[in-house]
């Protein structure tokens, strides 16, 4: 990267910083101008110089030239003007002249800001674009939150240079300059005096100014390791709180802002000492003027004009002055922050851009064998994982890699997948070594999955797909609006150094999946999530989550048929007790008393939850219904009964999961409030109090918790509150609930909420699971299987996959590696959250997939089980970082070696 940042900003803004410049200089002509006009207007109509007559007139606007040899000159007479009327003109003027120069620095501000966030723009892509060709080693040295805060916020304050890079030194010394010329033009000693302050705030304020450089880059690589210490503590959470070493990382983070305040507090005091001396120089000029100027103007020897306009004149003078000294500190300080940024992004063996360059066109496949010639790998720490070992793959091969605790298959698999580089040899594809071969080459035709797992923020859908994104293939049309924003896109973008892709194209390649396009995809990602073993858990997920009816419009045009034919087979296996139907005008036993009042899907946040109680509207309707009183008299029978058995429990005991009135962190604060409570009649309950004990009944189902607390007249009093909640339901609400209607799917709730239409009996302990298998088995007679896995693909997987299982995860990231058809499947122990029999299964799939449709791969699977080789065409055993085993499982059982122990 480019060491200096204004040669870095030179070389990609010189036309516009040219242009700048030349605006600047042409800006300094009405600036000088604007000084001598009070001048003439203090002079000449004030004070009356040449208007002595009454009637007398002088020439407004006269333009007229002395030029030697020839002698005066005249274009234009100019406009005879009387006193007032030369007064008038002359401020006009002078308004003229001030929106002129506003106009000027309305450009030169707007133009500079443009182009600083270009620059800001091309730096930070320059920075991501390396940090994708970084080296792999280089990754496990950097901490990921310190280099998304260079990226993101060290590199800020460079767009606001940027613009000022060249402009600011012209713009503020030419505006400084014409002020002191001016000032000299009109006395020589007033000048001088200027002069000899402005030197020294030029020679002093810098010098003391460096010593706010030096706090500021301590500053910034304190906030910077805070940040990267706060995104070890976010990534290892778990461990910090298994260890119960929370209060050693508070400490940690309490000494790192301890630091951080100490530096920021000597930088705001040395900042304050510098204003306050700079502030105080800029102040001492004028006293000056007022006293030698006005000394001057008493012995004649200077006119008023003159003294008005001089102090005028130094009155922009500070301004400049003091931007101009902020200019160089920035200038250094943005400087420091360059060079910081440049150092942690200069990084040896960076990979070639041409390797990394966008390809639209497939590849060739690889039909060359995979080759580790001599291959040597180390670790961070000198350890060589692999020793000077030679082996092939051939295309169309399977070939489990077995290694003992020191063994080196794991880091073969990595090197076949380019995720480590060799130390000495190499790995090569036929005769091409692998370092050397384009991106489009390896990343389409190699594929590879492990154990280690990362998952990026978004749908499942995203995340499995993600492996076939390589270029955009098929290109947006946009119309109206939308076209000329993307044409101003496409040009900010050119301007900026940064590629103009769509990223709203169609980058799916379908055709590496085994698809022609988006309706036939659906069969192959079927087909793999089949093979590890993962759409059960996805109609799973899809079962919980609501259904996007845009897309999902099949799904909710079979809803009634759906339910009904769940109503059919439970009748028919006799299990219609299992679930407890909605019925508008009835109370449904099953469900809470908050789901019996609002027999609705809450669809935002005003009636969902605990906000419900305290909804005014809703409260509103609970007391013309006369259940206000009866409901609060419930939670507090409810808290009284819950405190008595649950309060002397641990929070962790079981019983808790069972409790869903209120969790084992909140009874000490329900204890409280039912002693402050106790004894005091319900009209002395504040609301907040009243919607607290309130909630804890709407929670309440009879067959569960079996207080005894529901009768039939209640029961009759909630369903005619539900009934008169609906009736006057306010504009402002009509769309945060969505009613419950046997004839319609509810958009707000799940689609097994839909599905089941009712609540399942408490009384059935295995029923959710017998209900989920009878509701698969529909959903495919009716061929809605397919819907459901697209609801569920639309689950979010959360930050890193978090909100997945281990095991999904890892099933998930073989179905990517598989589903993008390579030449090369590399499979370094990818299942290892998974039982052993599972691995097996999972195995013997892939396997099967991976050959279907003719389509014969070359497979490597770092195997955890050495019995799994039975299944591989050749097993190659490790030991050391040595390979000491190669061939056919019987071969090998029939040496006798290592790999014989290992089977043992």
């Amino acid at each position: 990267m480019e060491p200096s940042l204004v040669r870095y900003i030179w070389r990609y803004t010189k036309k516009q910083q040219i242009w700048t410049l030349v605006i600047v200089l042409l800006s300094m002509i009405p600036y000088f101008m604007s000084f001598d006009l009070p001048k003439l207007i203090v002079n000449g109509p004030i004070q009356g110089r040449g208007f002595e007559q009454p009637d007398a007139t002088r020439p407004f606007m006269k333009l007229h030239y002395d030029l030697p040899f020839i002698g005066e000159v005249q274009l234009f007479s100019g406009f005879q003007l009387d006193r007032e009327e030369t007064l008038f003109a002359l401020s006009l003027v002078f308004l003229l002249l001030v929106i002129i120069n506003g106009l000027f620095k309305l450009y030169i501000n707007t133009y500079k800001g443009r182009l600083g966030e270009r620059m800001l723009r091309r730096i930070r892509f320059d920075l991501v674009d390396r940090v994708l060709r970084f080296p792999p080693r280089y990754f496990k040295r950097v901490k990921s939150a310190e280099v998304a805060t260079m990226v993101k916020d060290e590199v800020e304050p460079l767009g606001g240079f940027i613009g000022d890079a060249f402009l600011q030194p012209v713009l503020l010394g030419g505006q400084a300059l014409t002020a002191m010329l001016f000032i000299v033009v009109q006395n020589f000693w007033l000048g001088m005096i200027a002069a000899v302050i402005v030197v020294i705030q030029i020679v002093l304020i810098p010098r003391m100014r460096r010593r706010l450089i030096v706090l500021g880059r301590e500053r910034q690589l304190t906030a910077r390791a805070l940040s990267g210490r706060v995104g070890e503590i976010v990534d290892g959470i778990g461990a910090v709180h298994v260890h119960d070493t929370s209060n050693y990382e508070r400490a940690d983070i309490a000494a790192r802002l301890g630091r951080i305040f100490k530096i920021r507090f000597d930088l705001y005091q040395w900042k304050f000492m510098v204003k306050f001396l700079n502030n105080f120089l800029a102040q001492v000029t004028p006293f000056l003027f007022y006293m030698i100027g006005g000394y001057l103007a008493i012995e004649g020897r200077l006119d008023v004009g003159q003294l008005v306009a001089v102090i005028g004149a130094y009155k922009d003078l500070p301004g400049p002055m003091k931007e101009l000294i902020d200019w160089d500190q920035a200038r250094q300080d943005v400087q420091v922050k360059y060079q910081q940024v440049v150092e942690q992004f200069s990084v040896e063996s960076v990979i070639a851009p041409r390797i990394a360059a966008l390809t639209v066109d497939d590849p060739p496949p690889m039909t060359d064998p995979l080759s580790a010639i001599s291959l040597s790998v180390a670790d961070d720490g000198g350890a060589m994982l692999l020793d000077r070992i030679s082996v092939q793959v051939k295309p169309g091969e399977t070939v489990a890699l077995v290694s003992t605790a020191t063994g080196g298959a794991d880091a073969l698999a990595e090197a076949f997948a380019r995720l480590v580089w060799p130390s000495s040899g190499k790995v090569a594809s036929g005769a091409d070594d692998l370092l050397e071969l384009p991106e489009a080459v390896t990343g389409r035709r190699i594929s590879y999955a492990s154990s280690d797992v990362f998952l990026f923020q978004a749908s499942l859908r995203d995340n499995l797909l993600y492996g076939l994104k390589h270029a955009p293939l098929t290109s947006v049309t946009y119309e109206g609006a939308a076209a000329d924003q993307r044409r101003w896109d496409i040009e900010e973008a050119s301007r900026s150094g940064n590629p103009d892709h769509d990223i709203h194209s169609d980058w799916i390649d379908y055709a590496a999946a085994g698809a022609t396009g988006p309706h036939d995809l659906f069969e192959p990602v079927r087909r793999v999530l089949d093979a590890v073993v993962l759409s059960r858990d996805i109609l799973d997920l899809g079962l919980r989550s609501s259904a996007d009816l845009t897309r999902h419009t099949e799904l909710a045009r079979h809803i009634v048929e759906l339910r009904a034919a769940l109503r059919t087979r439970l009748e028919h296996e006799g299990l219609s007790g299992l679930v407890v139907p909605f019925e508008p005008g009835a109370y449904n036993k099953e469900a809470t008393i908050g789901q019996n009042l609002l027999f609705g899907a809450a669809a935002g946040p005003e009636l969902a939850d605990r906000a419900l109680a305290a909804n005014p509207y809703f409260a509103s309707v609970l007391r013309q219904s006369g259940l206000d009183r009866a409901l609060y008299e419930m939670g507090m029978e409810i808290a009284e009964q819950t405190i008595e058995l649950f309060a002397d429990l641990p929070p962790d005991h079981q019983f808790f999961q069972q409790l869903a009135f209120m969790s084992a962190e909140e009874i000490p604060a329900y204890e409280t409030l039912l002693q402050r409570l106790k004894n005091r009649p319900y009209e002395a309950v504040s609301e907040n109090d009243r919607a607290m004990i309130v909630t804890l009944s709407f929670a309440y189902i009879e067959p569960r918790h079996r207080f005894g607390l529901l009768s039939d007249e209640l029961m009759s009093k909630i369903v005619a509150a539900r009934n008169m909640f609906y009736e006057n339901l306010p504009p402002d609400l009509q769309n945060a609930v969505e009613r419950y209607d046997p004839a319609k799917y509810i958009a707000a709730a799940t689609v097994m909420d839909n599905v089941l239409f009712g609540r399942v009996g408490n009384n059935h302990p295995d029923a959710p699971d017998r209900i989920r298998s009878i509701v698969y088995d529909i959903l495919d007679e009716l061929g809605l299987y397919g819907e459901l896995l697209d609801v569920g693909l639309d689950f979010n997987v959360g930050s890193g996959g978090r909100r997945l299982t281990g095991g999904q995860r890892q099933k998930l990231d073989v179905a990517r590696a598989l589903l993008k058809r390579p030449d090369f499947l590399i499979l370094n122990r990818p299942l290892e959250a998974l039982d052993q029999r599972m691995q097996e299964k999972v195995l013997r799939n892939v396997l099967e997939e991976a050959r279907r449709d003719g389509h014969s791969p070359a497979i490597v699977w770092v195997v955890t089980n050495p019995a799994m080789g039975m299944m591989f065409d050749r097993v190659v055993v490790f030991d050391s970082g040595r390979l000491v085993e190669d061939g056919t499982q019987e071969t090998l059982l029939a040496r006798s070696g290592i790999f014989k122990e290992l089977l043992s």
